[in-house]
């Protein structure tokens, strides 16, 4: 076997001298300190943004600067990504690879209420004891360009991009459902509670309507899903994107009430089956569930209200948990045989997916199928599958006891029963995505101001020459149980002279995480947020490293 020998001719650089190893004694912390200081003052890792000759950009998703400091997650990640940037750099790239830290946010704010301290004190603490502890590791990052999303020259240009997706209309507000921690008193996304409880606290989680800003980023949905085909990513991760977004083709359908004027919309897949659906269910947030319950079945869908209003959208979707439910007393009328069928209410339907109402077909559903045998419910073939059981069967088939699209195969059946629906005008061809409109407001004092005011009853955006919107000085920035944000107490603040009132929710911690990859390409920048010629040049990325957990 032929024997390797590496020796310090094998690499570019040398980390430590013949004099450092023929020491008595080999003081790491010494010579890594040595070396980390003399590529600082040497500029090693600092590439020429403009001239370079081989750029390559190495991301990693920046941290939140915790009080604790770096933990081994963070430093796992961080030296895995750096041996990657040294190799490219040993293959003659230049390679850049920047650092900063995401600051705003519910973590920083609540640890700062939990030492009886402001966020703006604490912060900077944090982000220099990272910054020491990060340049101890030795890894090759361009300090130069280092961001922070609390530096008012960041979060100008925050604030900057959310105003053109303003004027675009793709920023709008809403009166909308959120889960809601009564312990930390703010919207929760849904991954942050579990069982029922919010992850930071355990205290339990309720549902409340909230005026809350959003993005319009269903606008794009289908050009989300095209792009997947277009970038280098992992099958598994490109998967994720995909069930996010969730295209799917099939009708709207209305279905008469029984004793109401109005109509119940659903969006289903297999209109095909409509003979087969035997009762309706309505997600416990449908605006017609007050309207159509029955006097005596109030109580009972209340409390099933409010115990729903506990889980996450998450917890709701698990398809192993047991079904549970409500009936409400009402009933609808099934628009292709006019046979009455009962309205329930349960929270496996969700407000955020169709139309947050379903026809439910039990002998071709798996979770309805569950539901209607819990609760009696009846079961009716309607879909005869090419071979085997018919029960339970969800792919393609042939329809049976199914009127005049009896005998016809699925993909038939559905152009023939879509068709007559258009006829009727009781329903349509429809595309549906399972992705909904990112709710971008938090009423918490930590985070970057809206670039809004609100003028006669509407909203504006603020002058581009008055960015940045400075936050105000508030000494109790703590959030209230009936979730007024705390910038609403900073009088002064929020009334302007010309009569106007300052919105006063404030951006989640990823608005300032959204772009931090732009503004490092020019991080001095105080004309642009990105000039044309350093994204044009460096972007797009070449690696980024971070959890698959972030592609949803």
């Amino acid at each position: 076997m032929t024997e390797t020998r590496w020796t310090s001719s094998c690499f570019r650089h040398r980390i430590f001298s013949e004099e450092d190893m023929n020491a008595e004694k080999f003081d790491h912390q010494a010579i890594e300190k040595k070396w980390a200081e003399r590529w600082i003052a040497e500029k090693t890792f600092e590439p020429d943004i403009e001239h370079a000759e081989k750029p390559y950009y190495n991301l990693m998703m920046f941290p939140y600067p915790s009080a604790e400091g770096l933990h081994v997650g963070n430093v796992f990640a961080f030296v895995g990504s750096d041996l990657h940037a040294r190799f490219m750099r040993a293959q003659g790239y230049d390679v850049f690879e920047p650092m900063g830290f995401d600051a705003f946010g519910i973590h920083s704010e609540n640890f700062a209420i939990s030492i009886n301290t402001h966020p703006g004190r604490l912060i900077p603490d944090n982000i220099r004891n990272f910054t020491h502890q990060l340049k101890r590791t030795g890894n090759m990052y361009d300090w130069s360009h280092a961001v922070e999303t609390t530096d008012p020259a960041y979060y100008k240009w925050t604030q900057w991009i959310f105003i053109q997706l303003f004027k675009a209309g793709l920023a709008y507000q809403k009166e909308a459902p959120v889960t809601w921690c009564p312990s930390c008193n703010t919207v929760l996304a849904a991954e942050q509670a579990e069982d029922g409880a919010c992850e930071r606290c355990g205290t339990l989680v309720e549902q409340r309507n909230m005026r809350q800003w959003f993005f319009k980023i269903t606008a794009y949905a289908q050009q989300l899903l095209d792009n997947l085909a277009g970038i280098d990513w992992s099958e598994k991760t490109k998967s994720a994107q995909r069930r996010w977004i969730g295209r799917s083709e099939g009708a709207e359908v209305d279905f008469p009430l029984a004793a109401y004027a109005e109509k119940l919309r659903v969006f289903t897949t297999r209109p095909d089956t409509l003979w087969g659906a035997t009762y309706m269910v309505l997600a416990p947030e449908h605006a017609l569930v007050e309207a159509i319950t029955t006097p005596d079945r109030q109580q009972a869908v209340q409390d099933y209200i409010l115990e729903a209003g506990r889980k996450t959208a998450i917890e709701r979707e698990d398809a192993t948990r047991e079904k549970t439910g409500v009936f409400t007393g009402a009933y609808a009328i099934n628009p292709v045989n006019e046979k009455q069928i009962p309205i329930w209410v349960s929270d496996y339907v969700l407000m955020t997916y169709g139309t947050g109402a379903i026809m439910a077909v039990p002998a071709h559903d798996a979770r309805d199928l569950e539901f209607a045998q819990k609760f009696e419910l009846p079961i009716r073939v309607v879909v005869e599958a090419p071979e085997g059981e018919s029960l339970g069967f969800v792919g393609d088939g042939v329809s049976v006891e199914s009127g005049f699209i009896s005998g016809l195969p699925t993909s038939e059946a559905k152009a023939k029963i879509i068709e007559w629906l258009e006829e009727k005008g009781q329903g349509k061809r429809t595309i549906n995505f399972k992705l909904r409109d990112w709710l971008f407001s938090r009423q918490r004092y930590w985070g970057e101001p809206f670039p809004i005011v609100w003028r006669d009853g509407q909203h504006e955006a603020v002058a581009e020459n008055d960015l940045p919107v400075l936050p105000p000085e508030l000494d109790d920035y703590k959030p209230t149980a009936a979730g007024d944000p705390p910038l609403a107490r900073a009088a002064d603040w929020v009334n302007l002279p010309d009569g106007a009132t300052r919105e006063t929710n404030t951006m989640p911690q990823w608005a300032g995480s959204c772009w931090y990859y732009l503004r490092y390409l020019d991080s001095q920048n105080d004309e642009h947020f990105v000039g044309k010629s350093a994204e044009n040049y460096w972007m797009n990325v070449d690696l980024y490293v971070g959890g698959t957990e972030h592609a949803v």
